[in-house]
Parts: structure tokens; sequence; C-alpha cells
């Protein structure tokens, strides 16, 4: 997904590349992207680096564009990092070092711009810290040496302390913040309780689903105690992360939308709203974002979680999602990334179209506000 996104809204590739007035602690030169569209250029403006543009945006304010990141920003995409897996194949070791994680989380903005840098990390990095051991395996995915299925299991999920267990999130985040230094917003994010709960009871990455909703359905009360854990604790994840520099957060809850309507009611929302009333009583200008693939079918029970943004997949029309979804919250998204098979003209067509009506626009996974 090698692209670059400037207002008015396109996807094209970097036209020039100069020098930048922005230093990093990498030794690599940094570089700036214009992108053009038909007979319009636009280079990136000297702007006042008092609050970035998407946190602007987020909250209501008038802004000269919409701003753009990828939601899978830092990745196997990009030939830098393709370089670092040689040298380090352990997904965990990339993800829990700090000089990987900055390097590897400042790599897209170093060519492409975009206004969000999001953490290069897992929504799956606290379960140690909350003795549930997991590991990442190549071409499997994420493993759960040992799946929690009864009481006793959940008995054994301890308190996650951020600062004890995951201090190279911290710190990561706070060098990341001083580098970007507000010319793009600052992301971290962590996942939904019943998404990480999907994990663990299945055993990794969910297939049918068979296990959890086993679990819902024949022992509630057992979900239900693990569902409070994980929300207590990223609760306290989300506070820790902006505590060390990040300017917003996203909540993955990308299994919830495999639950009915009256499901989600049970298992999930009442736990991010939880999370977010939390989160908003001690930092209520953290803006929080909510992304649930596939979530047309439960589009106007999202709003209800309390957060400042929802973040639509391509399946859901942008139009369609901002007036189901109401005024009081930023809707974020959407174009298929798979467009990026099309041609240029082809991408930039959808990436207008998607921007219609002043929707907070982007590529799934390139995303926008509006």
């Amino acid at each position: 997904m090698s692209a670059c996104m400037y207002s008015p809204l396109s996807l094209s590739s970097p036209s020039t590349v100069g020098k930048s007035a922005f230093g990093f602690r990498s030794k690599s030169k940094l570089l700036t992207v214009r992108c053009t569209v038909g007979e319009f250029v636009a280079e990136p403006k000297v702007m006042s680096v008092a609050e970035p543009l998407l946190v602007r945006a987020v909250r209501g304010e008038k802004v000269e564009r919409p701003p753009v990141w990828l939601m899978r920003q830092a990745g196997r995409y990009m030939k830098s990092y393709q370089k670092i897996c040689e040298k380090y194949p352990s997904f965990r070791e990339r993800s829990e070092n700090v000089d990987l994680v900055v390097e590897i989380s400042l790599q897209p903005w170093k060519v492409f711009r975009p206004d969000g840098v999001i953490l290069f990390s897992d929504i799956l990095t606290p379960l140690p810290g909350m003795n549930i051991p997991f590991d990442i395996v190549k071409g499997r995915g994420p493993v759960i040496h040992s799946p929690l299925r009864t009481a006793v299991d959940v008995d054994q999920v301890t308190e996650f302390v951020p600062e004890e267990s995951v201090p190279y999130v911290g710190e990561a985040l706070t060098i990341l913040r001083a580098e970007v230094n507000s010319y793009a917003a600052v992301l971290g994010f962590v996942g939904a309780p019943f998404t990480l709960a999907s994990y663990v009871v299945e055993g990794g990455s969910p297939k049918h689903y068979t296990k959890i909703k086993s679990l819902a359905f024949s022992q509630p009360k057992v979900l239900h105690a693990l569902l409070q854990k994980f929300t207590n604790s990223m609760a306290k994840y989300i506070k820790y992360q902006a505590d060390e520099g990040a300017q917003a957060v996203q909540i993955f809850d990308s299994w919830a939308t495999k639950l009915s309507p009256v499901d989600f009611e049970e298992f999930s929302l009442p736990y991010l709203k939880q999370i977010v009333d939390s989160v908003k009583a001690t930092h209520p200008d953290l803006p929080l974002i909510l992304y649930a693939s596939g979530s047309g079918g439960l589009l106007e029970r999202l709003p209800l979680t309390g957060v400042d943004v929802v973040s639509l997949d391509w399946t859901v029309d942008m139009a369609e999602g901002r007036r189901r979804l109401g005024s009081n919250v930023a809707v974020q998204g959407n174009v298929d990334p798979g467009v990026l098979f099309g041609s240029k003209e082809f991408i930039t067509k959808r990436i207008h179209d998607t921007q219609g009506d002043e929707i907070y626009v982007g590529l799934i996974h390139l995303h926008v506000i509006s």
C-alpha cells in the first residue's frame, strides 16, 4: 500500500523528493512528498505545531483538508520494514524493543507524511502482563498457549499494570511525540474486551467463533468476568498511553460484529462504554476512536459507546454511515484498500467519491476524518 495523500484527498506516487526541516533519531534522511492529481499539486505547508490537524478535526474544528493516516501504517508493504524483519524475525521482538518500535513507527511518516503516526504494536501486547502467555507465529498469527474457558482460568488473569508490564510502549510513545513534534498526531491503540476475549478463548485468531459463543451462551458469568478484567485493564492502558504521549487512541473491536445486535448489547457495548467513561473521567480531551470491522449491522449502536470517532470499513457507504451515526460523532474511513490494484485514475476517482458530502475520508487503512 505504498501511497500518499494530501488535500484535496488524492492518492498518487510521490512526484518529488527533497530535504525536510524535521529531525529524527534515525540516521535515514527524511523525505517530503508532493502529491499530484491532474493539474493540482499540493505541497506540505509549514503550519503551527500547536495541535495536529487530526486532533483538530476530531474536535469538530474547521480544518483546511481532511486528515489522513494509514491504519496498518507500519508494516510489510515497506521494504525498509522487510529489512528489519530479516534481522529481527520475531514480531514480538520487533514490537517490544523501544528502538525498533520507534524506527518502524516512523518509517511511513518519513516517506508519506500522513497526519497520524500510529504506534507499532499489537492489541495482544498486554496479555503477558495479565498472566496470559501468547506468541505470534509466522503464517499462523497469534497463538494463545493456554486458552481460557473456565472460571478457574479466568481467576488466573491478573491485573494489568502498564508501567511494569509494557514500559517500552510508554518509552516509544514519548520518543515519537518528541520527534513528530505535533506535525502529526501520535496515535495509540488497544483491543476491545470482546475482541481480546475472543482471542484468548479461541486460542488464537477466531474462525467460526464457536468457543467464544459457547462460553457466552452456556457460561455467561464466566465470560462477563473475563470481559470485566479486560475492561479495567484496557481503560488503564489507554490512560497510560495518553500520559506517555498518545494524542488519540483507537479501540479495535474487530470481532464484535460477529455478534448479533442483542448479543453486542450484552457482551460488547457495556464494556466499551465503561472504558470510554473511565478514560473521559480523567482524560476528557483525549480523542477516542472505535473501529469494528464489518459494522454495518451495528452502526447506530456504536455512538452509544461515547467515543469521539467511529471508523467505518469499505462495506458501509460513507454518506449513509454519516446519516446513520448522527451528527455528534466524527466519522473515519473508508475506501476498499483493494482499489490500490487499480490505475491512478481509478484510485483518485474512488477517493473523491468517498470524500463527497464533506465526509472524513480515507482508505481504511488509509484513514481520514470528517
